[in-house]
């Protein structure tokens, strides 16, 4: 609990002291440190301040200042020593508890995309969290907890990002998460291959005075390439210790442990090797961070939340979110006064403005700290040799586009035809599973359910689970080997004339694996016109949801050798009409400039079979954790709808007829009929809202083969055309409703996602309507050109 939380006559012994800098130090400097013995002695008459007895001597504080102060009281402390009374509890006992409860540590990673900071989550807590080869996939903090010597470490991975600046939401939203939750030690990953660029986040965390360790990453590839670097004189340069890692191997990762847990135990002044220093940013930015601190430091709240020297750079910077707080204050007009007076200085003496100046100040100090601890580059530099090598093919200007399309299809071509082998294995063990069910359960109700629901409806969906799990595996190959930031690349020119930023590509291929997490990764876009225009188009992207929807009915109507054809065809309609949609919003609706595209290209890399079986394994287990719940649940709602009101002594067909389903299906089949489509696809679509996948469960329980009769050697394939086709369903159906699969109403999670990233329902219902639109013009033009050419 908090010290302000105790009541007058209450002690705790003080287990750890939050906040940032000079104030910090300034309340441990009076006594209240790790282990001591705090007693509430007296509240003044307006509750505020309270006065405390610590080390022998009285002293009052405000209570946003105890509010700082952790502590551990005797009520606590009696469950950790095992004590059955209060009384029991002595000053030793109370002293260890709190020590004991210290030996918890929040840890927050933060560091460069591509630095390897996933990586070392993953290493450190044990889990199989999801990085990626792109700075757009680690989206959201995650958090974990992981266990060395005794310390318990509460671990939060934040988005990976290049400096704190106001420039994209991703990097507030890591800004903001350092700031609000202020972690007790900071792990700051760098890629020793690229210190100097690295090393820039480091000295904005510098400025926060943050206790902070820096791992550097792959230096095995940087002793390799024959570079240099004293990493012991970095480490005291900066003040900070920074040690070698290896996290592709889990080398260094005990040892960066014990260097936490020094860094967190240690003060100033014992701690081996931290030491806070100011970067000088020359003679008038400086002169204008005095003068700002003045101000800022008379507001306790300022104090308590930001480090002053950090906010009044970020001023200098011009920053906007910073500006924005500052204008709440009572001393805002003052402090911008000062800011505005000390940029005009610099302009004056270096005719560069603040933000240039403040960047060039940090840029040089990173320049001479390498040069101080005797960094040099070798040459031999064979990754990237290689990757130089790799990239003039892919990205020639005559064969890099036709090579990325036939990426494209040999990773559909992949997914359809070796999924294939495994999805037949499924579909006999489901198909042995409803006949053993069906045995050996007596006729009725129960019976129905098990088989007719759950089984075909569950079991329509389990089948493509390889085909999930292959194209999950052919988009991570893509991202950890380092193509997907050349396709980004290579299509930049493309995404332009559509009205898009490059960076725009890389959430829409996430698309398709699913267009939630890729509608999170739009936060990487800095360009607000570009981000909204990505958020709306992204729908058009074929997620995996839809994936069994399309191998079930192409399987079903279309001879194996068109199979790979139509699954490509139905992708690349989704992205034409994307850029299509895309083009319109930006020349009609979507108003603005763009900004430039800067995104670094990574090495090429073969990745590890243990990363690929990790990554795709947490990519499919969220589609088969679905199938548990979502589907299941849809299935039985299904089967009921189909079920009821029972008639005994219909038949299987006539029972369907005369269904509350049926019911439903023929209210909305006047909509549907120009598409060619029947009832029971009318109702796969409704049930399709929901969940892209419930389309193919609706379909395996409304076709399911006790429908009718069929022979023993006849493939689920076969059963399935022979019943649509015994419905009026042709090819040119089969292929309209593919189409309109593909392109209608996202799924209630995108568009929750799409509402949470716009703020806006005008922009969540206007994309729900017009894309359904799209699919009912689409499909319509599709069923009747298919029609006069079956014809």
């Amino acid at each position: 609990m908090k010290l302000s939380e105790l009541k007058t006559g209450e002690r705790g012994v003080i287990v750890k002291v939050y906040g940032h800098g000079g104030f910090r130090k300034r309340i441990v400097e009076m006594g209240f440190s790790k282990g001591k013995i705090v007693e509430v002695l007296l509240n003044a008459p307006l509750q505020d301040p309270v006065k405390y007895k610590v080390l022998g001597y009285e002293v009052s504080m405000r209570r946003c200042e105890a509010d700082q102060i952790e502590v551990v009281t005797p009520e606590a402390a009696a469950t950790v020593v095992g004590a059955t009374s209060m009384p029991a509890i002595t000053d030793e006992q109370l002293t260890r508890a709190a020590l004991d409860k210290r030996k918890v540590i929040n840890v927050a990673l933060v560091g460069n995309p591509h630095s390897g900071k996933t990586t070392l989550f993953n290493l450190m807590s044990g889990n199989g969290e999801r990085g990626g080869i792109y700075n757009g996939e680690t989206l959201e903090a995650k958090i974990t907890q992981a266990t060395f010597e005794g310390y318990t470490f509460n671990l939060i991975d934040l988005p990976g990002t290049y400096s704190l600046s106001a420039y994209s939401p991703k990097e507030l939203y890591v800004r903001r998460q350092i700031i609000d939750h202020t972690p007790d030690v900071v792990i700051n990953v760098l890629d020793a291959r690229n210190l100097e660029r690295n090393l820039y986040l480091t000295t904005q965390l510098i400025d926060m005075h943050l206790r902070m360790v820096c791992a550097l990453n792959m230096f095995d590839e940087v002793e390799r390439r024959g570079d240099h670097v004293d990493h012991e004189m970095l480490g005291r340069l900066f003040g900070v210790p920074m040690v070698p890692t290896v996290l592709s191997e889990g080398r260094g990762v005990d040892r960066l442990f014990r260097t936490l847990i020094d860094t967190y135990e240690g003060t100033e002044d014992t701690a081996p090797h931290y030491r806070h220093l100011h970067i000088n940013h020359g003679h008038e930015i400086e002169h204008g961070i005095t003068e700002i601190q003045e101000h800022l430091k008379r507001d306790s709240n300022v104090r308590h939340r930001y480090s002053t020297r950090y906010l009044a750079i970020k001023l200098l910077e011009r920053d906007s979110t910073a500006e924005q707080y500052i204008r709440q204050l009572p001393d805002a007009a003052a402090i911008l006064q000062h800011r505005d007076e000390a940029a005009a200085r610099v302009k004056q003496e270096t005719g560069d403005d603040s933000e240039t100046a403040v960047i060039d100040a940090k840029y040089g100090f990173i320049h001479g700290a390498l040069q101080e601890a005797h960094y040099t580059t070798g040459h031999n530099h064979d990754d990237y040799r290689l990757t130089h090598h790799i990239d003039s093919l892919l990205s020639n200007r005559y064969v890099g586009f036709p090579i990325f399309l036939l990426v494209l299809l040999a990773l559909f071509s992949a997914t359809f035809l070796l999924g294939q082998y495994p999805a037949s294995w499924i579909e006999y063990g489901v198909e042995a599973l409803s006949a053993l069910a069906g045995q050996l359960l007596p006729e009725g109700p129960i019976k129905a359910l098990i088989t007719d629901g759950i089984i075909c409806g569950v079991g329509s969906v389990a089948v493509f689970v390889p085909q999930i799990i292959i194209l999950y595996l052919m988009i991570t190959i893509m991202e950890d080997c380092g193509y997907m930031a050349r396709a980004a690349f290579i299509v930049d020119k493309l995404m332009h004339k559509i009205g898009l930023h490059g960076k725009s590509f890389i959430p829409l291929v996430m698309g398709f694996g699913c267009n939630v997490p890729a509608i999170l990764a739009t936060r990487t876009i800095e360009s607000p016109r570009s981000r909204l225009i990505t958020l709306l188009i992204l729908p058009f992207m074929s997620c995996s949801a839809r994936l069994p929807v399309y191998v079930m009915i192409s399987a079903a109507f279309f001879a194996p050798i068109w199979q790979p054809l139509v699954l490509f065809t139905l992708y690349l309609t989704g992205i034409l009409m994307a850029a299509l949609v895309s083009r319109l919003l930006a020349r009609y609706v979507v108003k603005g400039d763009d900004m430039p595209f800067v995104m670094e290209l990574p090495p090429f890399r073969l990745p590890t079979w243990r990363s690929l079986v990790r990554h795709t394994w947490e990519k499919a287990k969220e589609y088969i954790r679905k199938m548990g719940g979502v589907i299941l649940v849809a299935s039985i709602i299904v089967w009921a709808l189909g079920y009821f009101p029972h008639h005994p002594q219909s038949t299987t067909e006539e029972q369907l007829e005369q269904s509350y389903i049926a019911q439903a299906g023929r209210l909305v089949e006047p909509l549907f009929e120009p598409l060619g489509f029947n009832w029971k696809l009318d109702m796969a679509l409704v049930a399709g809202v929901g969940a892209k996948e419930i389309i193919a469960s609706t379909l395996g329980v409304l076709y399911a083969p006790e429908n009718s009769s069929s022979s023993q050697n006849e493939t689920t394939e076969t059963i399935l055309r022979s019943h649509m086709e015994a419905d009026g369903i042709t090819p040119a159906t089969a292929f309209s409703f593919l189409m309109f699969v593909l392109l209608y109403f996202p799924c209630f999670a995108t568009l929750a996602a799409i509402h949470n990233e716009t703020g806006s329902w005008k922009w969540t219902i206007g994309s729900a309507t017009f894309t359904t639109l799209v699919a009912w013009c689409m499909a319509a033009l599709t069923f009747q050109i298919g029609s006069l050419l079956l014809s």
